[in-house]
């Protein structure tokens, strides 16, 4: 599989390359020189998921690895369901929730670390990630006591959820947590800076499990997938799938998958009030705006990473950007929403909320939508209880990770006193 620099096409690499520099050049993002098609889509749809899931990262991954090593991998990362949820009439959720740290990051972050360690051997490497909520917890669980891999995860200081912090901030060993005092793209920020600094790489092997990794990506495209195997049959042509979008990774990876052959009517790019995508779609102007705190605080993200990879796919495949809907959802509408969605007997979170919101805006009588159920309820539990009046039980996993203490440090958004803390 060969990939190129977005910002310097004249660099090429393969995708053990990639995966292992995370970053290109002048921090470009690697994407495919080409994209596969799957022949008998039909097929696949009756396949159980973790078959098809084979057959689907064989298509990018066979090649170069091996056939029988991507089964492998794949094998070992998923190792749960991820089930469609019918709403109501014509909403159904795809759960992807209910893996080890209950979040759809659990897929691209296993299947990841599983990559990693098997392309790294013995050699010793440091992952460093921003998260803004979810993918600390995944990260942090599918590298935690894998040898010869040290973990440093940035989350923005008082802008997660507290049991978010909890799940990844509590595991010590070889998973360090720094809690910035800034916005997540100032964590961002960090992380790109200390990917340009070519003596800190090959000072501590650098490399980094967020969705700028192509391997989280990849492995992404298998639940979209998944969700139209589990809907009827007769309504798949018309599936309009609302994505949840902060980084806009999670799109990249249903959009590949429509590119693969995957019969998706269209997406729609769900945001809360960080919404500059939506408005780039609607008024051509790219306008980063200083990032809201909100309750579906995974999304709060001004400058997503993944974009360039959204244009590049859709100018590959002669999409036009227009044909791909850019909603906002107020923090308002938000609340309303999963107000209703509770009334209609269906237990849900601000993220999920966001993206069910902007079905109901924008669905015709034809069609049927799905949205991304991104992470447990309780992953957000106080506002959760607070707008549904409710006293929501943990899971057994969040239940243990509430009782430990914290083992963050305390980082101010400077790269000077990051690179101090990491040599």
């Amino acid at each position: 599989m060969e990939l190129y620099n977005l910002k310097h096409p004249d660099q090429t690499v393969s995708f053990s390359q990639a995966v292992r520099q995370g970053l290109g050049r002048d921090r470009g993002l690697f994407f495919p020189s080409s994209l596969p098609r799957l022949d008998n889509v039909d097929a696949l749809l009756a396949m159980p998921f973790v078959d098809r899931s084979i057959a689907i990262l064989n298509a990018w991954l066979g090649e170069e690895l091996g056939e029988e090593t991507v089964a492998a991998l794949v094998r070992d990362a998923f190792t749960f369901e991820a089930p469609l949820a019918q709403v109501c009439d014509r909403q159904y959720c795809l759960e992807l929730f209910h893996g080890p740290t209950l979040a759809f990051k659990d897929f691209g972050a296993r299947f990841l670390a599983r990559v990693l360690s098997h392309l790294a051997g013995d050699e010793p490497l440091t992952i460093l990630t921003a998260t803004s909520g979810d993918t600390g917890a995944a990260v942090a669980d599918a590298f935690f006591g894998l040898d010869n891999i040290q973990v440093v995860i940035l989350y923005p200081e008082a802008r997660i959820s507290p049991l978010q912090e909890k799940m990844f901030c509590t595991l010590g060993g070889n998973i360090r947590t720094m809690a910035v005092a800034g916005s997540f793209d100032d964590c961002q920020a960090l992380v790109k800076q200390a990917f340009e600094d070519e003596p800190l790489k090959q000072a501590i092997g650098l490399n980094s499990a967020n969705s700028i990794n192509i391997a989280r990506l990849l492995a992404q495209i298998c639940y979209y997938f998944e969700a139209l195997a589990q809907l009827p049959a007769e309504r798949r042509e018309q599936a309009v799938i609302a994505v949840p979008s902060g980084n806009f990774g999670n799109l990249t990876a249903g959009l590949l998958a429509k590119a693969m052959g995957l019969p998706v009517k269209r997406f729609i790019a769900a945001t809360n009030s960080n919404d500059t995508v939506p408005r780039y779609l609607a008024s051509g102007q790219w306008q980063v705006q200083p990032t809201v705190a909100t309750r579906s605080n995974a999304m709060d993200v001004s400058a997503p990473n993944n974009w360039p990879r959204v244009e590049a796919l859709c100018q590959a495949k002669g999409w036009s950007l227009s044909q791909l809907e850019g909603m906002a959802v107020s923090e308002a509408e938000c609340e309303t929403q999963l107000i209703a969605l509770y009334k209609g007997d269906y237990l849900s979170e601000p993220h999920a909320a966001v993206a069910s919101r902007a079905l109901s805006r924008s669905l015709n009588e034809e069609e049927c939508g799905i949205f991304l159920g991104t992470a447990h309820p309780a992953k957000f539990k106080e506002s959760v209880d607070e707008l549904l009046q409710l006293d929501l039980p943990l899971p057994p996993a969040l239940a243990s990770a509430a009782q430990k203490p914290l083992l963050s440090e305390s980082l101010p958004a400077s790269f000077k006193a990051l690179r101090a803390r990491l040599v």
